[in-house]
């Protein structure tokens, strides 16, 4: 077990030996349709469970986990008890608007501030009363480790592309962290446990600080409907694979329905790292992209979030009571106004925007006394030293440039360091002429979208850009923030590149008026339409499709800890029962067993590809029972498979899928190819070797009937590239020859047309059909697409009439995955457990004195 797994056995099953134990806390009812006790979650145990009971009253409902509740909470003033109320910025409160009207939502999640352990039973039980939302109380010495540690210290900057170089610059990976962050995502999971009906409810799981959170939701219920979303950046391979518990969190994730992302770069990223760590290819059906995971298809939901559109105006038409833009109006009277609205951290360009600035006026000096620069800087959410510094390296360097450039009467940057309200900020918004937003690396940021509806204005409101005339206004955006992509009449910079960024904020102030309208118009039209409410009901649409077969599906856990998934396989898939392929063995008389090499009986990663002793002397015993036809079907070569199979007499080969084959080793090779011209070789071979030189750690494969281009070694993401492009180019330059051009697991294979496993297995029943040996016992074992011929031929052999009706026919693929198979087995090992109990079973061979007799 590798080290990443330290430890997170003891977690799973909730011992803490890092934090420590805690007091047993009284648990909430649980709210559920029907009358019903819930145990604790043991966690030890992998069988996963679903409930049996069904729902007297069925009514979908909605579980969303946060971290933080949508919810306000400050003392009373006699200091005795707690008032509530919503949190009205809340995204999780504003997404409501978009699901269905009679869906109850019920929220888990923690509260901003620290409430005693004695009061924590009454707060829970108002909030579940009052607000539906089901409190989770982390102690004190998790809390910290979680939130400002691993979340903070490791995951965010990571995310954000900040890796930590020394103890100095980001810190070390600290395992403690690492088992806070289990133990909080452990307690958020019981307190939705706690209020879940598995049957009726839909989970959604909201960001980074819950992202192994689906494991431990999925080992209870298997078939839970499930969705995730990551609000932050998700980085390229190479950044996220320096995580040490890279592994675990993807596998997390996985146990997910659907999987949602700001960007498709974001969704890139992920896919990437499922490819590159787990083997995962996804697959994009219909415009829905998804990958298949143990059975299940985990769906990829790509949809920036938006809005809340009806707060905004709600905002802009109460607002005049509150702040007076004409205040602001006078204060910047004869001054063209930037605006920037940032929190307080380290990754949001602060800095590198006041640096834009600076160049600016130094290099267009008609901006100064003119430009202003409004730097509103929300509190810090983070702490540390890298924040310190950022901070006074931005009061510095506006101390400098209000030095330099300011004039009586003129600062060219005001610089807010203080909370603002949404009412001040859209005061902000309609009187500044562009929004300058810097950050180097931001999951989305909303300020753009906030800016162009407030340019709008509402009707009759003193807050309107040029109040009824035609609205305005210009956006500089860094291209590496997520609203970037959906804003495309912005200008969009690298905000490393200062004075890009400051030409950028010349433009937008200096632009023509008519153009600054249309690209306003284009802005608002977008953000308007695709507010809050679209993209929580887009989300939960695709999450309702995603989920839509839960319940057809067979599903069983299997794994420990992090290792965990859920197997769903259709009805009519299952493993192959040793017990009854035994059974039907003993009680046929002629049979047929076919079976692959290379991933059936040979593992793929073996360096030594040779088959060993046992293997041997299994087929041996099967071979020697009169009742068995026994044939290693492969696409190896004959000279190979003959060498390795030599002790084997009576094994017959069909090698390179069926162009050359035997019955026994006493038979000479027979052609079964269409055609005997290679002349296509003198085509194909100059292409491969062009994409050879082209990818590392390729190499081909040359047979007797075919040309194999094999790229198992190569760059997983470059060689499955060129793999495609090779297999066009192959089809295109082959169009008029007698080939067929196909690709398998890490190969391209030409071989002649007419080749096929399919045919092998045909003709070798056909052959037994000749000897009076119909088989009514077929065993047909592969792990290849090249195999799914022969399933596909065995599963139509009955009703074709190529073996009788009442035949048992196995077709079994190795590993669970979509097949033409009925069956399956998990690994090679698999395999040559279930040939060595088909040989236990069989008769021995004739000694020489049963021969004498049946001649007699």
């Amino acid at each position: 077990m590798s080290k990443s797994y330290t430890n997170l056995l003891d977690l799973a099953s909730g011992n803490f030996p890092v934090m420590g134990g805690g007091r047993e806390k009284k648990r909430l009812p649980r709210v559920m349709t029907v009358p019903g006790v819930i145990s604790e979650l043991d966690d030890d145990q992998a069988n996963s469970v679903s409930s049996d009971v069904q729902s007297s009253v069925v009514q979908d409902r909605v579980i969303i986990v946060a971290n933080q509740l949508p919810v306000k909470a400050k003392r009373r003033p006699d200091n005795r008890g707690w008032s509530f109320s919503w949190d009205e910025d809340s995204l999780l409160l504003q997404l409501k608007d978009g699901l269905p009207e009679d869906m109850e939502v019920i929220y888990v999640g923690s509260l901003k501030v620290d409430v005693d352990v004695n009061e924590q039973d009454d707060v829970s039980t108002v909030l579940l009363d009052r607000f539906k939302c089901v409190a989770a109380f982390l102690p004190p010495e998790i809390l910290a480790k979680f939130y400002h540690g691993f979340c903070k210290q490791h995951l965010w900057p990571l995310f954000h592309y900040m890796l930590p170089f020394s103890s100095t610059h980001g810190g070390r990976f600290d395992r403690s962290l690492w088992e806070a962050y289990v133990a909080a995502n452990k307690i958020f999971s019981q307190k939705v446990i706690e209020v879940i009906n598995p049957e009726d409810d839909y989970v959604w799981i909201h960001d980074y600080h819950l992202m192994v959170l689906p494991t431990f939701l999925r080992r209870r219920f298997t078939r839970l409907r499930m969705g995730f979303f990551l609000h932050s950046p998700f980085p390229s391979s190479e950044i996220y694979r320096t995580l040490p518990v890279r592994e675990e969190i993807l596998k997390a994730l996985l146990n997910s329905d659907l999987i949602g992302f700001h960007t498709f770069d974001y969704a890139r990223h992920f896919l990437s790292c499922c490819s590159r760590m787990l083997g995962l290819e996804y697959q994009s059906k219909r415009g829905y992209i998804g990958l298949e995971y143990y059975g299940r298809t985990v769906g990829i939901k790509i949809m920036p979030v938006g809005i809340h559109m009806g707060q905004i105006e709600s905002v802009l038409r109460l607002a005049d009571k509150e702040w007076r833009v004409g205040e602001l109006k006078q204060q910047f009277e004869g001054k063209t106004v930037l605006l920037g609205v940032d929190d307080m951290d380290i990754f949001k360009g602060v800095d590198l925007k006041l640096l834009a600035m600076e160049h600016l006026l130094k290099h267009h000096p008609k901006w100064q006394g003119r430009a202003v620069l409004v730097q509103i800087s929300n509190p810090a959410r983070g702490r540390g030293r890298e924040l310190e510094e950022i901070q006074a390296e931005i009061q510095s360097t506006c101390r400098r440039i209000n030095e330099t450039y300011g004039q009586p009467g003129y600062e060219p940057i005001v610089f807010i360091d203080r909370p603002v309200s949404l009412t001040e900020r859209a005061a902000y918004y309609t009187i500044a002429e562009c929004v300058v937003v810097t950050a180097v690396r931001d999951g989305m940021n909303l300020t753009p979208y906030e800016y162009v509806v407030c340019r709008q204005g509402v009707t009759g409101s003193e807050f309107s850009s040029g109040s009824n005339g035609p609205k305005k206004s210009m956006l500089v955006v860094s291209e590496f923030i997520g609203c970037s992509p959906s804003l495309s009449g912005a200008i969009r910079v690298n905000p490393w590149n200062t004075e890009a960024t400051a030409e950028a904020m010349n433009e937008s102030i200096s632009m023509a008026e008519h153009e600054k309208q249309l690209r306003h118009e284009k802005h608002y039209r977008y953000v308007s339409t695709h507010d809050v409410a679209y993209w929580s009901r887009s989300f939960f649409q695709d999450m309702e499709r995603t989920c839509k077969d839960h319940f057809r599906r067979r599903c069983w856990g299997i794994g420990l800890s992090f290792g965990f998934r859920v197997v769903a396989l259709d009805p009519n898939f299952r493993k192959l029962s040793i017990d009854a392929i035994v059974n039907a063995y003993v009680k046929s008389k002629n049979r047929a067993i076919l079976f692959d090499y290379d991933g059936t009986v040979m593992p793929q990663t073996a360096i030594n590809k040779a088959p060993s002793q046992e293997v041997i002397s299994i087929i041996n015993t099967l071979c020697d029972d009169v009742k068995n036809t026994v044939f290693v079907v492969s696409g190896r070569g004959r000279d190979s498979l003959g060498k390795w199979f030599s002790p084997c007499k009576k094994l017959g080969i069909a090698a390179e899928h069926g162009y050359f084959m035997r019955s026994s080793a006493d038979e000479e090779w027979e052609t079964c190819g269409q055609s005997v011209d290679f002349g296509w070789i003198q085509i194909a071979e100059p292409v491969m070797k062009l994409y050879t030189e082209a990818t590392d750690g390729s190499y081909i494969e040359s047979k007797e009937s075919a040309l194999v281009w094999h790229h198992r070694d190569a760059d997983l993401g470059f060689g499955s590239s060129q793999a495609k492009e090779m297999l066009d180019h192959l089809e295109s330059v082959l169009a008029n020859e007698p080939v067929a051009v196909k690709s398998g697991q890490f190969i391209v294979e030409v071989k002649p047309q007419g080749v096929s496993k399919g045919l092998v297995a045909e003709k070798i029943f056909s052959s037994m059909s000749e000897k009076g040996k119909r088989p009514d016992f077929v065993v047909c074992i592969g792990d290849d697409r090249s195999d799914e011929d022969m399933f596909e031929i065995i599963g139509n052999a009955v009703s074709s009439g190529i073996l009788a009706s009442n035949s048992s026919v196995f077709a079994c693929t190795v590993g669970q995955k979509p097949s033409k198979a009925k069956y399956y087995l998990d690994d090679p090992s698999d395999v040559v457990l279930m040939l060595d109990a088909l040989a236990d079973a069989s008769d021995p061979p004739p000694s020489d004195d049963d021969d004498e007799t049946d001649n007699s």
